[in-house]
């Protein structure tokens, strides 16, 4: 992890997040994102933008039977270089919602996150280390682990010269430990970025409260990319809505239900303001509980 800065973020960063529903056919996935990231880039009214991001799922339908029928092995597969090659075209980072990956190697299948940079190198690759497996009576059940595997890495990674982020996918966002690993000493963190895919029971519930939450526990920018809602598809039913949460634990950006792109300007001056005011960044008492993120066996990686 030399690649590492122990800096917030160091300058304004202009993101567009990329709400899109997917179908059955890869292809046309693949060709809807790449139309919406065209528009992203030129209808975008803050200016030139540095990073663009995509929701969990994009090239697949989300759906435990599906995912190892859509299953590629990274690097070599289709999306990988579908994005790399987007990333370099647009010369943005590109946080690449996620996909199906398979680990041929092991012969399992894994939800994985993959950034690139704005020359097209892949930068980090995060798989989803907490799986969807929920029973609501009345409401939802969904078992990922029928056909997935869970990740067993925390994600931080340098995002050029603005500072280091984390990344982890949908479910990861209820369990604050990979957030806290990462906004704490060594990689202090400017943000944690979800592409995420709640459901219409799920989302409703806890969708704004969970990335408000992260933003405030951590005095963090929280960003959220929703799949958008599939209402003539059926099938598993996104919440949309994504999200930009400031430091503070304000909302400055919100999406609807139905496809389409909104924007944010994640402002440097924010974070050392609200850390500042209310310092429970610097007034953690480890000598009351453990200091678990300075702990050797934690694992966190970038790629």
């Amino acid at each position: 992890m030399s690649s590492i800065v122990k800096a917030p973020l160091a300058k304004s960063l202009k993101i567009a997040l990329i709400q899109i529903s997917a179908g059955s056919d890869k292809a046309a996935n693949l060709t809807k994102v790449k139309k919406f990231i065209a528009n992203a880039v030129k209808e975008s009214k803050i200016g030139k933008l540095d990073l663009i991001m995509l929701p969990e799922c994009f090239n697949s339908p989300y759906a435990v039977d599906q995912f190892a029928n859509y299953a590629e092995v990274i690097p070599s597969g289709e999306t990988t270089s579908f994005l790399s090659g987007l990333a370099k075209e647009h010369k943005v980072f590109l946080i690449g919602g996620s996909i199906p990956e398979l680990d041929e190697a092991e012969s399992k299948v894994y939800n994985t996150s993959l950034t690139f940079s704005p020359t097209g190198e892949l930068i980090a690759k995060h798989r989803k280390a907490h799986l969807f497996d929920i029973d609501i009576p009345g409401g939802i059940t969904f078992k990922e682990s029928v056909s997935l595997t869970g990740g067993d890495k925390a994600t931080v990674l340098k995002l050029g010269d603005f500072g280091n982020i984390g990344i982890g996918i949908c479910y990861d966002i209820r369990f604050p430990e990979l957030a806290t690993i990462a906004t704490r000493s060594p990689y202090n963190s400017f943000g944690m970025f979800y592409p995420g895919a709640f459901n219409t029971t799920t989302g409703p519930m806890h969708w704004h409260l969970l990335a408000r939450s992260r933003s405030v526990d951590n005095q963090i920018f929280t960003v959220l990319c929703s799949p958008a809602r599939d209402v003539e598809g059926g099938g598993y039913q996104a919440y949309g809505h994504s999200l930009v949460v400031d430091p503070a634990g304000n909302i400055i950006s919100e999406a609807g239900e139905g496809e389409e792109i909104i924007y944010a300007e994640l402002d440097p001056s924010l974070l050392p303001k609200v850390r500042e005011a209310i310092p429970v960044h610097f007034q953690r008492r480890f000598d009351i509980y453990p200091d678990y993120v300075s702990d050797e066996s934690i694992k966190v990686g970038d790629k």
